[in-house]
Protein backbone atom coordinates (compact mmCIF):
# COMPACT_ATOMS: atom_id res chain seq x y z
CA UNK A 1 0.00 0.00 0.00
CA UNK A 2 1.21 3.69 -0.77
CA UNK A 3 1.23 5.96 1.81
CA UNK A 4 3.16 8.95 0.03
CA UNK A 5 1.82 11.86 0.41
CA UNK A 6 -0.38 13.67 -2.14
CA UNK A 7 0.71 17.15 -2.99
CA UNK A 8 -1.82 19.17 -1.16
CA UNK A 9 -0.32 17.22 2.05
CA UNK A 10 3.54 17.64 0.76
CA UNK A 11 2.81 21.27 0.66
CA UNK A 12 1.68 21.48 3.96
CA UNK A 13 4.40 19.49 5.50
CA UNK A 14 6.66 22.09 3.33
CA UNK A 15 4.96 24.42 4.83
CA UNK A 16 5.45 23.32 8.42
CA UNK A 17 8.91 22.22 8.20
CA UNK A 18 10.15 25.50 6.35
CA UNK A 19 8.53 27.75 9.44
CA UNK A 20 9.62 25.32 12.02
CA UNK A 21 13.14 24.96 10.49
CA UNK A 22 13.53 29.65 10.83
CA UNK A 23 11.20 30.61 14.07
CA UNK A 24 13.14 27.00 16.39
CA UNK A 25 16.57 26.90 15.41
CA UNK A 26 18.95 25.47 18.34
CA UNK A 27 19.21 29.33 19.12
CA UNK A 28 15.72 29.98 19.35
CA UNK A 29 15.04 27.00 21.69
CA UNK A 30 17.84 28.07 23.79
CA UNK A 31 16.53 31.48 24.25
CA UNK A 32 13.33 30.18 25.05
CA UNK A 33 14.55 27.96 27.77
CA UNK A 34 16.24 30.79 29.44
CA UNK A 35 13.11 32.88 29.49
CA UNK A 36 11.14 30.88 31.88
CA UNK A 37 7.93 31.26 29.28
CA UNK A 38 5.80 27.82 29.34
CA UNK A 39 5.60 28.06 25.73
CA UNK A 40 7.05 30.26 22.44
CA UNK A 41 4.37 32.61 21.73
CA UNK A 42 6.18 34.08 18.70
CA UNK A 43 6.06 30.53 17.24
CA UNK A 44 2.54 29.86 18.02
CA UNK A 45 1.59 32.91 16.33
CA UNK A 46 3.43 32.29 13.74
CA UNK A 47 2.03 28.76 13.41
CA UNK A 48 -1.66 30.09 13.50
CA UNK A 49 -0.08 32.82 11.02
CA UNK A 50 0.95 30.28 8.42
CA UNK A 51 -3.04 28.22 8.93
CA UNK A 52 -1.36 25.56 10.38
CA UNK A 53 -3.05 25.55 13.85
CA UNK A 54 -6.82 26.03 11.77
CA UNK A 55 -5.63 23.22 8.98
CA UNK A 56 -7.50 20.68 11.24
CA UNK A 57 -10.19 22.43 12.37
CA UNK A 58 -14.05 22.14 11.49
CA UNK A 59 -14.92 24.68 8.44
CA UNK A 60 -17.39 25.85 10.94
CA UNK A 61 -14.83 27.28 13.25
CA UNK A 62 -12.58 28.75 10.26
CA UNK A 63 -10.44 26.04 9.60
CA UNK A 64 -9.75 23.72 6.75
CA UNK A 65 -11.42 20.57 7.91
CA UNK A 66 -8.66 18.03 7.09
CA UNK A 67 -7.93 15.21 8.94
CA UNK A 68 -6.02 12.63 10.83
CA UNK A 69 -3.17 12.45 8.26
CA UNK A 70 -2.63 16.13 7.90
CA UNK A 71 -2.60 16.02 11.44
CA UNK A 72 0.42 13.28 11.40
CA UNK A 73 1.74 15.49 8.75
CA UNK A 74 1.83 18.74 11.09
CA UNK A 75 2.99 17.01 14.70
CA UNK A 76 5.59 15.03 12.85
CA UNK A 77 7.41 18.46 11.69
CA UNK A 78 6.43 19.78 14.97
CA UNK A 79 8.44 16.63 16.67
CA UNK A 80 11.50 16.40 14.22
CA UNK A 81 12.24 20.52 15.52
CA UNK A 82 11.21 20.02 19.07
CA UNK A 83 9.14 23.05 18.74
CA UNK A 84 8.07 24.42 22.75
CA UNK A 85 4.61 24.90 21.45
CA UNK A 86 0.98 22.71 22.59
CA UNK A 87 0.62 21.98 19.17
CA UNK A 88 0.10 18.23 20.06
CA UNK A 89 -2.28 18.96 23.03
CA UNK A 90 -4.49 21.51 21.24
CA UNK A 91 -4.93 20.13 17.48
CA UNK A 92 -5.07 16.50 19.30
CA UNK A 93 -7.83 18.32 21.87
CA UNK A 94 -9.48 20.04 18.59
CA UNK A 95 -9.94 17.31 16.57
CA UNK A 96 -12.10 15.22 19.27
CA UNK A 97 -14.23 18.09 20.06
CA UNK A 98 -14.92 18.25 16.29
CA UNK A 99 -15.71 15.05 15.66
CA UNK A 100 -17.67 14.68 18.48
CA UNK A 101 -19.17 17.53 20.32
CA UNK A 102 -22.15 19.63 19.68
CA UNK A 103 -22.68 22.28 16.99
CA UNK A 104 -21.53 25.41 19.69
CA UNK A 105 -18.72 23.41 20.94
CA UNK A 106 -16.97 23.26 17.37
CA UNK A 107 -17.58 26.59 17.10
CA UNK A 108 -15.98 27.68 19.88
CA UNK A 109 -12.81 26.33 18.53
CA UNK A 110 -12.22 29.27 16.23
CA UNK A 111 -9.58 31.02 18.17
CA UNK A 112 -7.92 28.40 17.72
CA UNK A 113 -7.00 28.92 14.54
CA UNK A 114 -6.32 32.71 15.47
CA UNK A 115 -3.87 31.13 18.33
CA UNK A 116 -6.09 32.43 20.54
CA UNK A 117 -6.67 29.39 22.11
CA UNK A 118 -5.06 26.67 23.98
CA UNK A 119 -6.41 23.12 24.78
CA UNK A 120 -5.05 19.96 26.44
CA UNK A 121 -6.62 16.71 27.25
CA UNK A 122 -5.96 14.62 30.21
CA UNK A 123 -4.32 11.81 29.28
CA UNK A 124 -5.14 9.13 31.48
CA UNK A 125 -9.26 7.60 31.66
CA UNK A 126 -11.90 5.08 33.35
CA UNK A 127 -11.34 1.20 32.11
CA UNK A 128 -14.89 0.32 33.60
CA UNK A 129 -18.21 2.03 34.56
CA UNK A 130 -17.99 3.23 38.11
CA UNK A 131 -17.83 0.99 40.98
CA UNK A 132 -17.55 -1.97 38.84
CA UNK A 133 -14.92 -4.23 39.65
CA UNK A 134 -12.79 -7.34 38.67
CA UNK A 135 -13.36 -6.79 34.75
CA UNK A 136 -11.78 -9.50 32.40
CA UNK A 137 -9.41 -8.18 30.13
CA UNK A 138 -8.27 -4.73 31.89
CA UNK A 139 -5.16 -3.86 32.28
CA UNK A 140 -3.58 -0.88 33.87
CA UNK A 141 -1.44 1.53 33.00
CA UNK A 142 1.30 4.40 34.56
CA UNK A 143 -0.10 7.20 35.83
CA UNK A 144 -0.06 9.96 33.75
CA UNK A 145 -0.50 7.78 30.42
CA UNK A 146 -3.00 7.87 28.04
CA UNK A 147 -4.64 4.44 28.21
CA UNK A 148 -5.12 2.76 25.23
CA UNK A 149 -7.06 3.49 21.64
CA UNK A 150 -10.07 1.29 22.45
CA UNK A 151 -10.21 2.27 26.54
CA UNK A 152 -9.55 -0.95 27.83
CA UNK A 153 -6.12 -0.08 30.33
CA UNK A 154 -6.67 2.08 32.70
CA UNK A 155 -8.68 2.22 36.04
CA UNK A 156 -11.22 3.85 37.20
CA UNK A 157 -10.55 3.26 41.09
CA UNK A 158 -7.22 4.02 41.62
CA UNK A 159 -5.40 7.31 42.47
CA UNK A 160 -5.64 9.01 38.89
CA UNK A 161 -9.71 8.19 38.84
CA UNK A 162 -12.38 11.07 37.57
CA UNK A 163 -16.07 10.43 37.87
CA UNK A 164 -18.67 12.24 37.08
CA UNK A 165 -21.88 12.64 38.90
CA UNK A 166 -25.46 15.44 37.57
CA UNK A 167 -26.32 17.66 39.92
CA UNK A 168 -29.81 18.16 40.95
CA UNK A 169 -30.23 21.05 38.04
CA UNK A 170 -29.47 18.56 35.23
CA UNK A 171 -25.55 19.69 34.76
CA UNK A 172 -22.47 17.71 35.31
CA UNK A 173 -19.75 17.60 37.88
CA UNK A 174 -16.33 16.22 37.92
CA UNK A 175 -14.45 14.75 40.92
CA UNK A 176 -11.24 12.70 41.69
CA UNK A 177 -7.84 13.72 40.27
CA UNK A 178 -5.99 13.17 36.72
CA UNK A 179 -2.55 12.32 35.76
CA UNK A 180 -0.37 15.05 34.65
CA UNK A 181 -1.79 16.93 32.14
CA UNK A 182 0.57 18.88 29.46
CA UNK A 183 0.39 22.82 29.89
CA UNK A 184 -2.76 22.20 31.57
CA UNK A 185 -2.34 25.79 33.39
CA UNK A 186 -1.88 27.33 30.16
CA UNK A 187 -5.07 25.87 29.11
CA UNK A 188 -8.67 27.39 28.25
CA UNK A 189 -10.02 24.02 28.44
CA UNK A 190 -9.10 20.52 29.09
CA UNK A 191 -10.31 17.44 27.89
CA UNK A 192 -11.04 15.12 30.93
CA UNK A 193 -11.73 11.35 30.84
CA UNK A 194 -14.39 10.05 33.62
CA UNK A 195 -16.27 7.34 34.96
CA UNK A 196 -20.40 7.60 34.83
CA UNK A 197 -22.94 5.04 35.97
CA UNK A 198 -23.02 2.48 33.13
CA UNK A 199 -20.07 3.38 31.41
CA UNK A 200 -17.27 6.37 30.55
CA UNK A 201 -17.04 9.99 28.92
CA UNK A 202 -15.48 12.95 28.26
CA UNK A 203 -16.04 16.44 29.74
CA UNK A 204 -14.63 19.71 28.82
CA UNK A 205 -13.34 21.66 32.12
CA UNK A 206 -11.84 25.04 32.93
CA UNK A 207 -8.42 24.98 34.83
CA UNK A 208 -10.30 27.42 37.04
CA UNK A 209 -12.11 24.84 38.20
CA UNK A 210 -9.85 23.08 39.02
CA UNK A 211 -6.22 22.99 42.10
CA UNK A 212 -3.50 22.45 39.69
CA UNK A 213 -0.84 20.61 41.05
CA UNK A 214 2.22 21.30 38.85
CA UNK A 215 4.79 18.25 38.04
CA UNK A 216 7.46 18.40 35.62
CA UNK A 217 7.53 16.37 32.56
CA UNK A 218 10.41 14.83 30.80
CA UNK A 219 9.60 17.18 27.86
CA UNK A 220 10.33 20.03 29.68
CA UNK A 221 7.24 21.13 28.99
CA UNK A 222 4.85 22.70 32.02
CA UNK A 223 2.27 19.92 33.16
CA UNK A 224 -0.15 19.87 36.16
CA UNK A 225 -2.50 17.45 38.20
CA UNK A 226 -6.33 18.56 37.96
CA UNK A 227 -7.89 17.67 41.49
CA UNK A 228 -11.43 18.43 40.83
CA UNK A 229 -13.82 18.30 43.89
CA UNK A 230 -17.40 19.21 42.37
CA UNK A 231 -16.02 20.75 39.43
CA UNK A 232 -18.30 22.07 36.90
CA UNK A 233 -17.75 20.16 33.74
CA UNK A 234 -19.55 20.46 30.50
CA UNK A 235 -19.96 16.64 28.04
CA UNK A 236 -18.17 16.34 24.99
CA UNK A 237 -21.22 14.61 22.86
CA UNK A 238 -24.74 13.55 24.16
CA UNK A 239 -25.73 12.65 27.69
CA UNK A 240 -21.90 12.80 29.16
CA UNK A 241 -20.18 11.40 26.20
CA UNK A 242 -22.51 9.15 24.33
CA UNK A 243 -21.44 6.00 25.45
CA UNK A 244 -18.02 6.35 25.38
CA UNK A 245 -17.85 7.24 21.82
CA UNK A 246 -15.73 10.74 22.46
CA UNK A 247 -13.56 9.14 24.82
CA UNK A 248 -12.42 6.44 22.71
CA UNK A 249 -12.34 9.24 19.85
CA UNK A 250 -10.06 11.04 21.80
CA UNK A 251 -7.77 8.19 22.91
CA UNK A 252 -7.12 7.38 19.25
CA UNK A 253 -6.27 10.47 17.59
CA UNK A 254 -3.99 10.81 21.68
CA UNK A 255 -2.32 7.77 19.93
CA UNK A 256 -1.84 8.50 16.66
CA UNK A 257 -0.44 12.37 17.96
CA UNK A 258 1.73 10.63 20.34
CA UNK A 259 3.61 8.30 17.50
CA UNK A 260 3.32 11.17 14.87
CA UNK A 261 5.54 13.37 17.23
CA UNK A 262 7.63 10.50 18.21
CA UNK A 263 8.50 9.95 14.49
CA UNK A 264 9.67 13.66 14.11
CA UNK A 265 11.58 13.35 17.54
CA UNK A 266 13.61 10.37 15.51
CA UNK A 267 13.49 11.77 12.16
CA UNK A 268 14.94 14.73 13.74
CA UNK A 269 17.65 12.95 15.55
CA UNK A 270 18.81 11.04 13.30
CA UNK A 271 19.51 14.08 11.06
CA UNK A 272 21.30 15.26 13.49
CA UNK A 273 23.42 12.12 14.15
CA UNK A 274 24.01 11.57 11.06
CA UNK A 275 25.32 15.12 10.12
CA UNK A 276 27.32 14.43 13.46
CA UNK A 277 29.44 10.79 12.33
CA UNK A 278 29.48 12.06 8.61
CA UNK A 279 31.96 15.36 10.22
CA UNK A 280 33.75 13.89 12.87
CA UNK A 281 36.77 12.54 12.39
CA UNK A 282 38.99 10.01 14.72
CA UNK A 283 42.24 8.11 13.53
CA UNK A 284 41.80 9.94 10.29
CA UNK A 285 38.59 9.12 8.98
CA UNK A 286 35.00 10.09 9.63
CA UNK A 287 33.18 8.42 12.12
CA UNK A 288 30.57 6.95 9.27
CA UNK A 289 33.16 5.47 7.76
CA UNK A 290 33.45 2.92 10.64
CA UNK A 291 31.70 -0.17 9.76
CA UNK A 292 30.32 -0.55 13.37
CA UNK A 293 29.34 3.20 13.06
CA UNK A 294 27.33 2.47 10.00
CA UNK A 295 25.43 -0.54 11.62
CA UNK A 296 24.17 1.10 14.12
CA UNK A 297 22.72 4.02 12.36
CA UNK A 298 21.14 1.68 9.99
CA UNK A 299 19.46 0.37 12.72
CA UNK A 300 18.28 4.26 13.85
CA UNK A 301 17.32 3.82 10.03
CA UNK A 302 15.19 1.19 10.49
CA UNK A 303 13.06 1.64 13.36
CA UNK A 304 12.23 5.26 12.02
CA UNK A 305 11.07 3.33 8.76
CA UNK A 306 9.16 0.69 10.94
CA UNK A 307 7.87 3.44 12.72
CA UNK A 308 6.73 5.39 9.46
CA UNK A 309 4.94 2.60 8.17
CA UNK A 310 2.64 2.05 11.35
CA UNK A 311 2.05 5.99 11.15
CA UNK A 312 0.82 6.66 8.05
CA UNK A 313 -1.44 3.12 7.48
CA UNK A 314 -2.83 3.99 11.25
CA UNK A 315 -3.32 7.98 10.62
CA UNK A 316 -4.95 6.59 6.42
CA UNK A 317 -7.07 4.02 8.03
CA UNK A 318 -8.62 7.23 10.64
CA UNK A 319 -9.21 8.74 7.68
CA UNK A 320 -10.83 6.17 5.63
CA UNK A 321 -13.17 4.89 8.22
CA UNK A 322 -14.40 2.88 10.51
CA UNK A 323 -12.20 4.36 13.29
CA UNK A 324 -11.97 0.93 14.75
CA UNK A 325 -9.66 -0.85 11.39
CA UNK A 326 -6.87 1.84 12.87
CA UNK A 327 -6.14 0.49 16.35
CA UNK A 328 -4.08 -2.47 15.06
CA UNK A 329 -2.16 -0.19 13.59
CA UNK A 330 -2.01 2.51 16.22
CA UNK A 331 -1.06 -0.44 18.71
CA UNK A 332 1.59 -1.03 16.36
CA UNK A 333 3.12 2.40 16.27
CA UNK A 334 2.54 2.98 19.84
CA UNK A 335 4.85 -0.38 20.55
CA UNK A 336 7.05 1.04 18.29
CA UNK A 337 7.58 4.38 19.28
CA UNK A 338 7.81 3.02 22.95
CA UNK A 339 10.20 0.53 22.27
CA UNK A 340 12.48 0.84 19.52
CA UNK A 341 11.99 4.10 18.09
CA UNK A 342 13.24 5.08 22.08
CA UNK A 343 16.13 2.38 21.49
CA UNK A 344 17.24 4.31 18.46
CA UNK A 345 17.80 7.37 20.73
CA UNK A 346 19.88 5.65 22.70
CA UNK A 347 21.99 4.57 19.95
CA UNK A 348 21.80 8.21 18.47
CA UNK A 349 23.50 9.90 21.87
CA UNK A 350 25.68 7.02 21.77
CA UNK A 351 27.05 7.23 18.45
CA UNK A 352 27.59 11.09 19.65
CA UNK A 353 29.85 10.38 22.32
CA UNK A 354 29.96 12.52 25.61
CA UNK A 355 28.30 15.02 23.55
CA UNK A 356 25.20 13.69 23.15
CA UNK A 357 24.48 14.24 27.16
CA UNK A 358 25.45 17.66 26.68
CA UNK A 359 22.63 20.69 27.17
CA UNK A 360 24.41 23.15 25.05
CA UNK A 361 23.93 20.43 21.93
CA UNK A 362 20.43 20.35 20.55
CA UNK A 363 20.32 16.31 20.62
CA UNK A 364 19.22 16.71 24.50
CA UNK A 365 16.01 18.14 23.43
CA UNK A 366 14.85 14.78 21.47
CA UNK A 367 16.07 12.50 23.86
CA UNK A 368 13.52 14.19 26.51
CA UNK A 369 10.81 14.42 23.70
CA UNK A 370 11.36 10.52 22.81
CA UNK A 371 11.06 9.50 26.39
CA UNK A 372 7.81 11.86 26.85
CA UNK A 373 6.17 10.47 23.97
CA UNK A 374 7.12 7.14 25.37
CA UNK A 375 5.42 7.40 28.86
CA UNK A 376 2.66 8.90 27.44
CA UNK A 377 1.90 5.69 25.24
CA UNK A 378 2.34 3.80 28.11
CA UNK A 379 5.76 1.93 27.41
CA UNK A 380 6.66 -0.64 24.93
CA UNK A 381 5.15 -3.75 27.08
CA UNK A 382 1.59 -2.59 27.62
CA UNK A 383 1.57 -1.76 24.12
CA UNK A 384 2.55 -5.28 23.45
CA UNK A 385 0.37 -6.59 25.92
CA UNK A 386 -2.71 -4.41 23.74
CA UNK A 387 -1.34 -5.84 20.38
CA UNK A 388 -1.85 -9.44 21.98
CA UNK A 389 -5.36 -8.62 22.96
CA UNK A 390 -6.35 -7.09 19.68
CA UNK A 391 -4.73 -10.23 17.84
CA UNK A 392 -6.81 -12.70 20.27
Amino acid sequence: MDFTLDEAQEELRGLAAGLLGREAAPARLDAHERSGEPYDAGLWRALARAGLLGAVLPEEAGGAGLGPVELAVILREVGAHVAPVPVQQSLVAAMTVAGYGSAAQRRALAPLAEGGLVLSAAPRGPARPRGARGVPGTAGTAPGTMGTASGTAGTADGPGAVTARRTPGGGWVLDGRTGAVPYAAQADRVLVPAALDGGAGLFMVGPGAAELRAVPLPSGEPGAVLVLDGAPAEPVGPDGGGGGEALRGLRRLATAGAVATASGVLAGALALTTGYIGTRRQFGRALAEFQAVTVQIADVYIAGRALDVALWSAVWRLAEGPPEEAEADLAVGAFTAAGAGLKALYTCQHLHGGIGLDVTYPLHRHFAWARHQAHLLGGAEARLDEIGALAG
